[in-house]
């Protein structure tokens, strides 16, 4: 009888053992499935949940398209045009670290900008960096997306990417298209792991107009806001609104409850009139100011197209924050931001700067934001 039983029990083992093996490991986890970039072996992973560490999007809360503006919002609080370019992921970047050799990226658009001034590299390209031997990050490569992408998956391997040891990653993501899934790939049993935090915790956050949001740099990195915060190793918040930003306190209330290190206010080209900017300006930096008092806010006038109205207005609302004994505000005169490089070099289309414009503008504000953040420590 107890042979019986044993004979049955192995019986029993054998058919479980033959149903696990039947079952294909990749069909529980998928992160065990390998996938072919070329002759490449690679395992994919969601970029967007942990280990990696999405930056941006403070308002997001981990599920469906990447978003920069409150979900709740509608034309109640902002303008369509708010509504539509929320989508784009400007500012947004993906950071990890990994000991692959080599590195893939596979995403699909929510939504895709092809434009006649801006290369396509900083519309809808994805930029990666690493962070180099003497501790600053180090430009590796831009993925180049295709029309075709429009409607059909990116799947690209990044170049130039450094073999031999566990290194950090910073994935810059595109100025004017929108995201919604992104998947980093690895060699089979390479690890990935958290990113180190930043030096500085809290985010700067920018409020503005295309220029804001990146129009025309050739890249994503290459806007002048990236280029700030990678200077000083902050997070960053990116609210440029193309044509949109028109100063509406809803935005304005619900910048005022977030946790920032600095905030930049540049919204002077949106407004469709001086006397719109004289109407707005002030009560945006009041509202943000009654939430948030001890917050360091740098003001700028627009850097082309100079209007001394619109400039005056912009100062007045500075020189009242003092005079009512106001000590973290700042002011930047637009005309300063290309320095002498100036008009004729710095933009395409005497409005947008290139990538010259963008540095020249990094140059200028580097220091002030510099300063800004000492005085909110």
């Amino acid at each position: 009888m107890k042979s019986c039983h044993l004979l049955v029990c192995a019986c029993l083992f054998a058919f479980c053992a033959c149903s696990l093996s039947a079952q294909d490991i990749t069909e529980i986890d998928k992160n065990f499935r390998v996938a072919k970039v070329g002759k490449l072996s690679v395992h994919y992973f969601n970029a967007l949940k942990a280990p990696f560490e999405v930056t941006g999007f403070p308002w997001w809360n981990g599920k469906g398209p990447l978003y920069r503006i409150p979900e709740n919002f509608t034309e109640k609080e902002v303008n369509r045009g708010v509504l539509a370019l929320a989508r784009h992921t400007s500012g947004g970047t993906v950071r990890f670290k990994t000991d692959s050799p080599y590195l893939t990226i596979r995403a699909d658009y929510r939504s895709f900008s092809n434009m006649n001034h801006m290369p396509r590299t900083g519309s809808a390209g994805f930029d990666l960096y690493t962070v180099g031997d003497d501790g600053k990050e180090l430009y590796l490569t831009t993925i180049q997306p295709s029309l075709q992408n429009r409607n059909k998956t990116l799947e690209q391997r990044f170049n130039s990417v450094p073999r031999g040891k566990v290194r950090a990653y910073t994935l810059y993501l595109p100025l004017y298209s929108g995201v919604q899934n992104l998947e980093i790939g690895v060699k089979p049993g390479s690890q990935i792991l958290p990113p180190d935090p930043q030096k500085i915790r809290k985010p700067v956050l920018f409020y503005g107009s295309s220029i804001t949001q990146g129009g025309c740099a050739s890249r994503p990195a290459n806007n002048y806001t990236t280029m700030l915060c990678r200077a000083v190793d902050a997070p960053q918040i990116n609210l440029g609104f193309s044509g949109s930003a028109k100063g509406e306190i809803a935005l304005a209330e619900a910048i005022g409850k977030l946790d920032l290190a600095v905030f930049v206010m540049d919204y002077d080209y949106n407004a469709p009139n001086a006397a719109h900017l004289a109407k707005t300006h002030e009560p945006f930096f009041q509202a943000v100011r009654k939430a948030n008092p001890d917050l360091p806010v740098i003001m700028l006038s627009k850097c082309s197209w100079i209007s001394p109205e619109r400039r005056d207005i912009i100062r007045k609302t500075y020189e009242n924050a003092v005079k009512a004994g106001d000590k973290k505000v700042w002011f930047i005169d637009g005309n300063e931001l290309f320095g002498e490089a100036g008009q004729n070099m710095c933009t395409v289309d005497h409005c947008h700067p290139n990538d010259l414009g963008f540095y020249m503008m990094y140059r200028r504000v580097l220091p002030v934001l510099k300063e800004a953040l000492a005085a909110g420590k």
